[in-house]
């Protein structure tokens, strides 16, 4: 009964290492921030940083509506490649020239042909220009 116990916590040490790496990481960003990183004091570290740029006019400035179609197409292959995933490690474990694995195939090139025709649509469509 112990060792059913031991064995069972060991399956989680990938996970614990994971979580360790990434708050070392996230701990040790900041810590070296603050020794190496340059310290500024005065009226301009309390400006509003814009690029580089000085901040000029007001924030409620209307923007393109090319811009937030951009946005839209990135998303959907954000999307595309999320549901990519799941569908490569299934694929991987079916076997060679069955039928199955036909099916599959041809199910993951309708949905990449349908991101394509959506892509090639907004092509067509001038969304991607910026005149």
């Amino acid at each position: 009964m112990l060792t059913l116990a031991a064995t069972d916590l060991s399956s989680y040490l990938p996970v614990m290492l994971i979580i360790t790496m990434a708050i070392t990481f996230a701990v040790a960003n900041i810590v070296l921030t603050k020794l190496i990183g340059p310290s500024r004091d005065g009226e301009v570290k309390g400006e509003s940083y814009e690029s580089g740029m000085n901040p000029v006019g007001t924030a409620r400035k209307r923007f393109n509506v090319r811009f937030y179609l951009i946005a839209m197409v990135f998303l959907v292959f954000d999307v595309e490649i999320i549901f990519l995933y799941p569908w490569a490690t299934t694929f991987t474990n079916l076997e060679a020239g069955s039928h199955e694995s036909l099916v599959w195939l041809l199910r993951i090139l309708f949905f990449l042909l349908t991101t394509v025709v959506a892509y090639l649509y907004g092509f067509r469509k001038g969304v991607f220009r910026f005149d």
